[in-house]
């Protein structure tokens, strides 16, 4: 499942974790990704993952973000909020 977030400047998420697996893309802006106790800077092109249940969040930099998120298996709450699902 993709999903594409665009964050404004500053904005930061909740630390958090989900059993599915996730990659990311970094497509737009610069920002601070949370993940195993560490703060990693990310820039534009960066690519990362983050195995199922690990605690994880993001905080985007002075320019805000544009993120390609990507879920295995989809998530279930995004399935059932999101539009272009079809019915299980």
């Amino acid at each position: 499942m993709l999903s594409v977030l665009e964050l404004e400047p500053d904005a930061e998420g909740k630390i958090h974790s989900h059993p599915e697996e996730q990659w990311g893309v970094l497509l737009e802006g610069d920002g601070v990704r949370y993940q195993g106790g560490l703060e990693i800077q990310v820039k534009a092109g960066d690519f990362w993952f983050t195995p199922g249940a690990v605690p994880h969040g993001f905080r985007a930099g002075i320019n805000g973000a544009r993120v390609l998120d990507i879920f295995s298996p989809p998530r279930a709450e995004y399935k059932k909020e999101g539009s272009g699902f079809a019915a299980d």
